[in-house]
């Protein structure tokens, strides 16, 4: 299970929304690619980007701080966030973008999906982030018609990479994943899905590690990394020992 350390980035600087409401945002670095060095040297493997500014724009809104990142870190870096066509989602791989996540666009256009995960076997992502079960739009500004599942089973035959699971509802708040939801997900469909939304202490890192989630990909961490409450060496060190046993 890769544990994905989350910056979201508003204004150019590294941020943690509460509930997607981006007037509840809290700056936690001016700096985010000294941030995404800081999460490399603790040891994670993989980071998770999303241009929060983007989402609702339509389009890549913090280029700067997303480029800054990929010079200053090796790790592989997946973004989502503004990314709703063809030409951004090539402009991004061809910048050393690991892996694109698309949002919006899944739900509105999803031969874009398609084509992008056709073109770039393995690079493509799609991020579900559903509100009361409802998928959410626009930086999560409108609720769509389609439910997750619903949503989930429209790319199984597309080749995608990932999903990336977000409960809006607990998103920054530190309440714990859904795991209920998240499962489920993860249970209807063959796309490796990966948990966000919530994840709050190193209890949530241990529950990732039962085996009822061992078809869960990954999860997103992020408040909790920044105020202190989850550590990350022991949450690496308990991923670790669980893979060895494994």
């Amino acid at each position: 299970m890769i544990l994905f350390p989350a910056i979201d980035l508003k204004g150019g600087r590294c941020v943690r929304l509460e509930q997607g409401d981006m007037a509840k945002a809290t700056v936690f670095s001016a700096d985010p690619g000294a941030q995404a060095e800081s999460f490399e040297r603790q040891g994670f493997v993989y980071l998770h980007v999303v241009d929060l500014d983007g989402a609702f724009a339509g389009e890549p809104k913090n280029a700067e701080a997303v480029e800054d990142i990929l010079a200053r870190v090796r790790m592989p870096v997946q973004l989502g966030g503004g990314i709703r066509n063809l030409a951004t989602i090539e402009a991004w791989l061809q910048k050393g973008i690991s892996r694109v996540i698309i949002g919006t666009a899944a739900v509105r256009d999803p031969d874009l999906v398609r084509e992008a995960a056709r073109l770039h076997p393995g690079r493509v992502a799609v991020g579900i982030d559903a509100r009361d079960g409802l998928v959410a739009v626009e930086g999560w500004a409108k609720s769509s018609e389609l439910n997750a599942l619903e949503l989930g089973r429209r790319f199984e035959d597309a080749g995608v990479s990932a999903i990336i699971y977000t409960d809006i509802a607990r998103d920054g708040i530190l309440q714990g994943l859904n795991m209920e939801a998240t499962l489920a997900l993860a249970e209807a469909v063959d796309i490796p899905v990966i948990a966000s939304g919530g994840l709050a202490s190193l209890a949530d890192v241990e529950r990732l590690l039962q085996p009822d989630c061992a078809r869960l990909a990954g999860a997103i961490t992020g408040r909790a990394l920044y105020d202190g409450r989850l550590d990350p060496a022991e949450a690496l060190a308990l991923i670790a020992r669980a893979g060895a046993d494994a």
